[in-house]
């Protein structure tokens, strides 16, 4: 039978392993989202001065319409 502390050295030979391949990669992650945190910040944010799509254009019109027809009711004139 095997020394009982052979197994006790794996043990926290691994776990220290582990932690140091998890702590290296969280590093890597902190790092990559700092290197776009300040993409974002050389470029502008990107969308903010780009015109709004054709989605948010359609949407807007249909908000007026439906305000148009609610006015209208509120009036008390027939569509």
């Amino acid at each position: 039978m095997q020394d009982p502390y052979l197994y006790i050295t794996l043990a926290a030979t691994s776990l220290a392993g582990l932690a140091i391949i998890a702590f290296a990669g969280l590093r890597g992650w902190n790092g990559w989202l700092e290197l776009k945190r300040a993409e974002l910040v050389r470029y502008g944010h990107g969308d903010e001065s780009a015109p709004p799509s054709a989605a948010a254009r359609i949407e807007v019109a249909d908000l007026k319409e439906r305000i148009r027809k609610l006015e209208a009711i509120a009036a008390g004139v027939d569509l």
